[in-house]
């Protein structure tokens, strides 16, 4: 009997194969931060693609090594809430599904942001932050932290502190002292999270001649930052660039749709097809790109390790 045996994956195939990181071989982590244990009303579970993402769980199989950020999912049920804390860095959160309450607080007063799909805020450096599922859905959100391996967080109101219950519920806000999100606001709070809010429906889509948009959310026509750029791309059903390249990495992370991404070495070729929540990180250096084969558009996430302006001419596949 003749047994038909497939050849070896080329360096550059098992390479991609190695940077692409598929949502349903991830499993969701709902014990990603020890300090939650014990309080069912902070429990949120975490799912790691780059880095650990503020969790202690550095390095595990399956999880890609970060340089300038981190990637991961978070789910977040009904009624619960994450303890307002801060970090050294900045961090976004991009939510996918449901309505996300985020608070910042300073001096005990607290401003809230409710977020909707494909709304971002990028939470400021050691401003005291926290988020709550007030919606009648769970949460699913992708955070990014600005930096390979940030610090842990430094929690401000949080039960383990002996911080009344409902106290850590309002993120440190006693009654009377939450303010509601106005971008026109002349409280500093609003109009510290005015400049770091992005609603995707408000953020008008840079047209390329390629025949994809662009959203910036962090960076120049964004949220300014010193870190990484954070864009979604539109990508309509036949639409592709040609090979780029970049001086840092960057993510793609599928939202909607399907993706084939691809790498080039040498004259040599390889692809590979994302779908939903699935993502590729391409290293600095590296010729690749992307093209949407599928029958509908595609929406993608997509993090760059500097945030400094677009410098990478798209040119139609």
């Amino acid at each position: 009997m003749n047994v038909m045996t497939k050849p070896a994956p080329s360096p550059l195939a098992a390479a991609l194969r190695g940077n692409v990181v598929r949502h349903t071989q991830k499993s969701f982590d709902w014990d990603a931060f020890p300090s939650n244990r014990g309080y069912p009303e902070l429990a949120r579970a975490q799912m790691r693609y780059v880095g650990a993402g503020g969790s202690p769980k550095v390095g595990e199989p399956g999880t890609l090594a970060p340089e300038h950020f981190t990637v991961s999912l978070i789910h977040k049920p009904v009624g619960n809430y994450a303890a307002c804390h801060a970090h050294e860095i900045e961090e976004s959160f991009l939510v996918i599904a449901g309505v996300l309450t985020v608070g910042w607080e300073r001096d005990g007063e607290v401003c809230e942001v409710k977020l909707g799909p494909k709304d971002m805020i990028l939470n400021a450096r050691d401003v005291g932050h926290g988020f709550r599922n007030d919606g009648i859905e769970p949460v699913l959100m992708s955070i990014s932290v600005d930096v390979g391996k940030p610090l842990p967080p430094r929690y401000l109101y949080h039960p383990k502190l002996g911080t009344d219950p409902a106290l850590a519920h309002s993120f440190g806000a006693a009654p009377g002292k939450t303010i509601p999100f106005d971008p026109a606001g002349d409280h500093p709070l609003q109009q510290q999270m005015a400049r770091c809010v992005i609603r995707h429906a408000e953020q008008a889509p840079i047209h390329e001649a390629a025949g994809f948009q662009r959203r910036v959310y962090v960076g120049p026509g964004g949220v300014e930052s010193e870190t990484c750029r954070k864009e979604m791309y539109g990508i309509p059903a036949g639409a592709g660039v040609r090979p780029y390249v970049r001086a840092v990495e960057d993510a793609l992370m599928v939202l909607e749709g399907s993706l084939v991404v691809g790498w080039e070495e040498n004259g040599e070729t390889v692809e590979m097809e994302l779908g939903p929540r699935d993502l590729v990180l391409n290293p600095a250096g590296r010729r690749h790109w992307f093209r949407n084969t599928g029958i509908g558009p595609c929406t993608a996430w997509c993090v760059v390790g500097n945030a400094e302006p677009e410098s990478v001419r798209f040119e139609a596949a």
